[in-house]
């Protein structure tokens, strides 16, 4: 698109988010305070921020907790840099092989207000600024979560997240833990059903990972913070619409839930037929203790129903000469499965793996393109070196394409983040390894290495480093 356009674009969306927010602050301020807390008083803020530093901070918002606001946030910061690598050709979406350096910024403003007894409305302004490397293609696994796909070189604003949720009580307990930071901190059931309904990313809820979920404190990699070969519901900036609804006990999850899916592939706009076009998702997880040590296991079904075309009628109508691929595009669904464990194995040390599948036939059209992932590492805590809050991450993923992708990209085919105009097919194999070290209560530093061979599953090009530099600060 060009930039003017674009420019303009982010400018209508800038000011129909800042009048949503308006409406929605004022309707907030006009509820009256529930009827009583959820469960009584509010507990304790999760995690020691910012805030710990600033006296009677802490307590101000815990205040505000009980009498039934929600007031969190944070700001991450990204700079990555890549040396040259080697490149002998390169195409419309090809990463290029000149050195590079690039930033991102993003801040989450999470504010919530309980409504009637266990239910709460959570929206998150989001301001972010900054691009991935080549707009991150090129790379079957881009390098940085946090910057998804596209980017300004001006804050856009958007409102990441609008939700309702709904908790009921299936026991009579105060047992049960979330750690989710757009959550309330009271105390909840240990058996219970959890209602979410409107705007939210799908990983808050979906394929989640003790050691392998989070870009702002954990590892970078698209291929790392979720199944790479899961096709999961997003827009460009990571988000979208749907309802999921939880069940849980302590020891067993199921989740359900139902979502849109994008108009077109990579593209701007949720599709809004939804009865045609939609996003299906079930998952069971299971949880246990060896010892004092815990661990997961959860497995993730997918189907996608999009407006797609299949790889074999695609090549063909590249060799064939084709102009327009269009007519190739139709409702088709795509099946896809995730496994993902993980495990405490002494004090100092979890383990964690991940295995993912789709059928590979129609077009990829909201994550990666990515049909087939492999994944695992190990998350070391700095206890021994008298660091405990400091953590080291190591993993690797291997990803790769089935047959119809495959043929689909050595006729010079483009995909919405990848096409080198050829290929000499083999495995994306991502290495990635940080170490964030906790500079004082809700603020850390981290440094996080990355090595990719056959970027793009392309083994002529190659391989890639990227170093980044990341700070965040929470409260």
């Amino acid at each position: 698109m060009p930039p003017h356009r674009l420019h303009r674009r982010h400018r209508r969306r800038r000011a129909a988010w800042a009048r949503l927010l308006l409406i929605l602050t004022g309707l907030l301020l006009l509820l009256p305070a529930p009827a009583r807390a959820q469960r009584g008083v509010a507990g304790p803020i999760y995690d020691r921020n910012i805030d710990a530093l600033i006296e009677g901070a802490e307590e101000w918002l815990a205040t505000l907790e009980a009498r039934g606001w929600l007031v969190r946030g944070q700001m991450t910061n990204t700079i990555q840099a890549m040396p040259g690598f080697r490149a002998p050709y390169r195409g419309e979406n090809s990463l290029s092989g000149k050195h590079d350096s690039t930033a991102m910024q993003t801040i989450d403003i999470v504010l919530g207000r309980r409504l009637w007894d266990n239910a709460e409305i959570i929206f998150v302004p989001s301001p972010t600024r900054g691009f991935g490397f080549a707009d991150n293609h090129g790379l079957g696994g881009p390098t940085n979560t946090e910057s998804f796909h596209g980017g300004t070189r001006n804050w856009d604003y958007n409102i990441t997240r609008l939700f309702l949720r709904q908790t009921i009580d299936l026991s009579n307990d105060a047992l049960g833990q979330d750690d989710d930071p757009m959550r309330f901190a009271g105390p909840l059931a240990m058996e219970r059903i959890t209602i979410t309904a409107g705007k939210i990313a799908t990983w808050d809820i979906f394929d989640n990972n003790r050691y392998s979920h989070d870009p702002r404190t954990q590892f970078l990699n698209y291929a790392l913070v979720g199944t790479g070969a899961f096709d999961i519901a997003t827009d460009p900036a990571g988000y979208t619409h749907g309802i999921a609804v939880e069940w849980e006990n302590g020891r067993w999850a199921t989740r359900l839930g139902a979502f849109q899916v994008n108009r077109s592939q990579g593209g701007d706009f949720l599709d809004d037929k939804v009865t045609r076009a939609w996003q299906i998702l079930g998952q069971v997880d299971r949880f246990w203790w060896l010892g004092r040590r815990p661990g997961a296991l959860r497995v993730l079904l997918g189907a996608s129903r999009t407006r797609s075309a299949r790889y074999d009628d695609l090549a063909r109508a590249l060799r064939a000469g084709e102009a327009d691929l269009e007519r190739y595009r139709a409702y088709r669904t795509k099946a896809m499965l995730a496994l993902s464990w993980d495990q405490q194995v002494s004090d100092t040390l979890g383990l964690f793996g991940r295995l993912g599948w789709n059928d590979g036939r129609s077009q990829n059209m909201m994550f990666t393109e990515m049909d087939w992932s492999v994944a695992g590492g190990a998350s070391i805590n700095g206890w021994r070196w008298q660091r405990d809050d400091d953590t080291i991450g190591i993993a690797m993923n291997v990803g790769g394409l089935h047959a119809p992708q495959r043929r689909f990209l050595k006729a010079g085919g483009i995909g919405f983040i990848l096409g080198d105009g050829r290929l000499s097919y083999a495995p994306e194999v991502i290495l990635e390894t940080y170490y964030d070290a906790a500079l004082a209560p809700g603020l850390s530093a981290a440094v996080d290495l990355q090595l990719i061979f056959n970027p793009g599953y392309n083994a002529a090009r190659g391989p890639v480093q990227v170093g980044t530099l990341r700070l965040r600060a929470a409260f």
